[in-house]
């Protein structure tokens, strides 16, 4: 299975949303970082034909989606940044009604809907109504909604928003496993999580796709840029005023800061090895 963006655009009006776009896709975990309205939610919506685009195609293993219509559709699992769901119903109500526009078998879908709820870990909450959730409990009913068809091609925006640091190592877990075969598009500010379990991670800057490639091979860019430094707090201050600090610690009366530099910031500076947030601050930095 390949999945294969040609140039895709989008445009509203003058606003330039994403940038001509190209890439391939292959079975496996794909990570998109970027700031707020660098395009990840417009290039996905694009990727699920909920959106046309201005310019470009997606190719699914060489038929236009497009083309394909519903049997493409039939393949996607999606959930979008801010899910719809009905207060009122219960979270298997949820799942049922959910899988009945897709059109999956009632009886079928009963047990995928008890399948789950237990995977997402909500078997006990299962006959309670969505309303009652909390955040994290509705971002795991939406995530299992995504799910419900098994689909070849899973796209998540933002999807372990609102998960405790337990609930979203259930969630990498469970990716991970799902991923075997399958292409899984996710987008996450929680760069730690897309580190964890992305096969390639793709870096968009408004609206382009400035960097592509594995977690090593990204990181490997941030080497030698990365330092740590000693200061007083006093010193600390004015380090933050003119240096990219990227995190600083306290130990005992110093400050230790995480200086982004590409050139060592001062003769005591220790050099670190860089991190896929580290990659992602130097890009941003300005």
């Amino acid at each position: 299975m390949e999945l294969s963006i040609d140039r895709l655009t989008k445009h509203y009006g003058r606003k330039i949303a994403v940038d001509c776009v190209s890439t391939v896709m292959k079975p496996g975990v794909y990570g998109l970082l970027g700031e707020n309205g660098a395009g990840k939610t417009t290039l996905m919506r694009m990727l699920c034909a909920i959106l046309e685009a201005t310019a470009g195609e997606v190719f699914l293993d060489g038929k236009e989606i497009t083309a394909l219509g519903a049997d493409y559709r039939d393949l996607l699992g999606y959930l979008p940044q801010d899910f719809g769901y009905y207060p009122n119903y219960t979270a298997k109500e949820f799942l049922l009604y959910m899988a009945a526009l897709k059109g999956i078998p009632r009886e079928e879908a009963g047990k995928r809907a008890d399948e789950l709820l237990e995977v997402v870990g909500l078997t006990e909450a299962a006959s309670k109504k969505v309303k009652t959730f909390s955040g994290g409990m509705k971002q795991r009913v939406g995530i299992a909604q995504a799910l419900l068809n098994e689909p070849k091609i899973l796209i998540l925006d933002e999807p372990t928003a609102g998960l405790d640091p337990k609930e979203r190592v259930r969630f990498r877990n469970l990716i991970s496993d799902y991923a075997a075969g399958r292409i899984v598009i996710l987008s996450t500010h929680i760069v730690s999580d897309i580190e964890a379990i992305a096969d390639e991670v793709l870096l968009m800057r408004k609206g382009k796709l400035v960097s592509q490639g594995t977690v090593a091979e990204l990181t490997k860019k941030a080497e030698g840029k990365v330092w740590e430094l000693a200061v007083s707090p006093t010193e600390a201050k004015v380090w933050q005023e003119k240096a990219a600090v990227a995190n600083l610690r306290h130990e005992g009366e110093q400050v230790v800061l995480r200086i982004l530099s590409d050139d060592r910031p001062a003769e005591q500076a220790v050099p670190c090895d860089a991190t896929l947030e580290d990659l992602y601050l130097q890009s941003f930095r300005e």
